[in-house]
């Protein structure tokens, strides 16, 4: 039986995917590395120790890698982040679940300051039961700390017993080494190739989508 769902919050919860590839694109710039957007956007959805090393020497990311982040949190956070919108059907998808019996969780890459910006801007801060960002993993996504993170603060309900929800490859990954399934949803901008190769057990537009499909959904089938 279906107990909770843990929700991944950029790209699923909130359009906020170009905002970050921007930000990183700024940042590496800033410290002398030109990155292609494209290349970055499909890194959105890691953590920073992850995104980073896919672009930068290891030893200049060992020497400047918390100077970068710190930089491209401040940029995001006074250029980017009043930019970002809710995706559709967040709040009804939310209140259908709860309706259900269902606990809500959101786990994260984003800081925990970050994340409480995302609630209101998706307008659910009333509704999550839970909630795991990056300051409560020693390793974010694709790793699983962020969901067994989640699966600890959901009273150590049986993983099989949850259900994901996410938009990129890595919300996934990350899931799936917890025993968690995950539906993903296309609001992100990942195919629905690379979902279901990364595991996604059903695949949706976005929450609205899932909402409007949600009898014959995994939430409600479990």
């Amino acid at each position: 039986m279906l107990e909770a769902v843990i929700f991944d919050v950029d790209g699923t919860l909130v359009d906020s995917v170009d905002q970050h590839a921007k930000a990183w694109q700024e940042a590496f710039r800033h410290f002398g590395k030109e990155v292609a957007y494209p290349d970055i956007r499909q890194q959105i959805g890691k953590g920073g120790d992850h995104l980073m090393p896919v672009f930068l020497p290891e030893e200049q990311v060992k020497k400047q890698g918390k100077e970068i982040e710190q930089y491209r949190k401040e940029l995001l956070m006074r250029k980017y982040i009043p930019t970002i919108k809710p995706l559709p059907g967040v709040r009804a998808l939310f209140d259908r679940l709860r309706e259900d019996g269902r606990r809500i969780a959101l786990a994260s890459s984003a800081k925990k300051d970050e994340l409480g910006i995302y609630k209101k801007i998706a307008g659910i801060e009333d509704l999550v039961d839970t909630e795991t960002s990056a300051d409560d993993a020693q390793e974010s996504k694709p790793d699983p700390d962020i969901f067994q993170a989640a699966l600890q603060r959901l009273n150590g309900v049986n993983p099989r017993n949850v259900i994901a929800v996410g938009d990129t490859p890595y919300d996934s990954e990350a899931a799936g080494k917890a025993g968690i399934r995950t539906i993903g949803v296309l609001s992100g901008g990942f195919s629905e190739e690379q979902l279901r190769a990364a595991g996604c057990i059903a695949i949706f537009r976005d929450t609205e989508d899932l909402l409007r499909n949600y009898g014959d959904s995994p939430l409600k089938t479990g």
